[in-house]
Parts: structure tokens; sequence; C-alpha cells
């Protein structure tokens, strides 16, 4: 008796066969993975420059608003009694101490946040780092801050022997040697070193700590690192020797085998003497 036409029963994959199929999806994924890291990576990058610039552009407009001065940077951070250096309390462009606190007023209530209202520009969104007890003990909160200002920006306001080491500009008409467009303003800071508010380095042979990091630029884009000038434009720098914290926080680094390079480079972006 005929039932009819017969219904095709659809025949199911073979193990080989879908062996074959998650071979070829993992390829593909070992593929694009790398592409969409660079391309995170790369939007970070050029988002952390766009921030410089943001605060380069507030520096100027404060330059503007007070006689040509320069944005007070006078924040400096004592580790040991873990509170600013008398003297050095600010007010200043920022008074953050970036791996201890999250409170917001360290931003906005600081000099530049009137001129941007946007507490994010002052991060790296390449930054992961997130909060520590002084102890190294690590919280989950995320930090505020990635941003120095240099110490040759109306810096080391305090007495006494490291002022005669430490030359500062204190109005934009003042540069000379390095001029606006090879002083660095913006520095972005190591996320193992940040502290206060002043990017440090020796810029005099004799002094005792001469070829080594008082602090340390950061290494999270590509083992670079961003910076803002004096003259507003931004630039992208690509380090020889990563950049690895060897030492507790606030102390003096020495040098890693192959780092002079690097140092030499940034170092000649802060003010060299009194004289010039």
């Amino acid at each position: 008796m005929d039932r009819g036409p017969k219904k095709k029963v659809a025949s199911a994959f073979t193990l080989i066969e879908l062996l074959v199929v998650i071979a070829i999806i993992a390829i593909l994924a070992a593929m694009l993975l790398p592409v969409l890291s660079q391309a995170k990576e790369k939007a970070q990058r050029i988002a952390c420059i766009n921030n410089l610039k943001q605060l380069q552009l507030c520096f100027h407009l404060y330059a503007l608003d007070y006689g040509d001065f320069m944005p007070p940077n006078d924040f400096v951070y004592d580790i040991t009694s873990m509170q600013p250096i008398p003297g050095n309390e600010g007010p200043s462009w920022c008074t953050n101490v970036a791996p201890y606190s999250a409170d917001l007023a360290g931003i906005t209530s600081a000099l530049l946040y009137p001129y941007n209202q946007s507490p994010g520009i002052y991060k790296c969104p390449g930054d992961q780092s997130t909060l520590e007890l002084p102890d190294g003990t690590k919280l989950p909160t995320p930090r505020i801050r990635s941003y120095n200002l240099s110490q040759s920006i109306d810096g080391i306001s305090y007495v006494g022997q490291i002022s005669s080491y430490v030359p500062h500009y204190s109005k934009t008409s003042e540069p000379r040697n390095p001029g606006p467009v090879n002083l660095f303003t913006f520095i972005e800071v190591h996320q193992d070193e940040i502290m206060d508010d002043q990017f440090g380095i020796p810029v005099v042979t004799d002094w005792w700590s001469g070829e080594n990091w008082w602090d340390v630029p950061a290494n999270r884009h590509n083992q670079g690192c961003d910076f803002a000038f004096a003259d507003g434009h931004v630039e992208h720098w690509r380090w020889k020797v990563p950049k690895v914290i060897s030492v507790p926080r606030g102390n003096v680094q020495p040098l890693a085998p192959g780092e002079l390079d690097d140092f030499n480079r940034m170092e000649m972006g802060f003010r060299q003497d009194f004289s010039d």
C-alpha cells in the first residue's frame, strides 16, 4: 500500500565534521583577537592623547586668566608621614594622592577644574590600576588619575637644598632651554610610581641621584607613554626598555640595563638650570 512520499531525514554532523568546524572557529578567533586587542589599545591611546590635550588647554586658559603665570604645581606628598610636605599642600592644579584616594575633591576643588569640568580627562582609559593601602594591599576601587605635571612647571616651592637643583619656570613666556616645543608639561606616569602631582627627574649631573628615576613614566601603550608640551602639542613615545618598578613606591629607582637612552631623552624635556 502506497503511504505517500517518504520524508527525508537530515543527517547529523559527524564527530570529525564537528571537530573541523570547532578548529576553524578557533583559528579565526586566534586571528581576530590580536587585531581586536590592537584596536582597543589604539583607541585607548587616542583617548589618552585627547585627555592630555584637554589638560594642556586648561593650562593655557589658566595662564590667560592669571597674567601669564603657569598653574601652581604645589602638592608634594611625603610617603613616610602620609602627609603633604609642609609648604606644599596647595592650592595646585591637582591635590589627589593617586594610589590612595578616589575623592574627586582633589580634582574638582583644584585650579584647572573650572576650565574643563570632566574628571575623566585626568585618567588614561588604559590605566586599570586600583587604589591600595599604604602597605600595598590592593583595593577594588579604580583610581581617578594617571597624569602628573612636570617639576619644571611652577613647582618645588619648599626651601632647602633641593630647590637649587630643581629649576622651574613660572610664566609661559619664560621657557628657553628647553623651549615650549620641547618642554614637558603633563606626563603619563607609571601606575606603580604615581603619587602626588609633580613628575620629577634629576637634571644636574652632580646631583646625588643622577641617572636614577625620581618618578617613572608610564609603559601601558605598547611599551610607550604620552606627553603634553608647553606649546600645546602632544606626543607618544615608545621606550627602548620596558618601564618596570623595582623599588618601593616613593624611592629613587636605578636605571635598568639599556635604559639610559630613554632617561636622557626624557631629561632633555625638563628645565636644566636657573641661568637660561
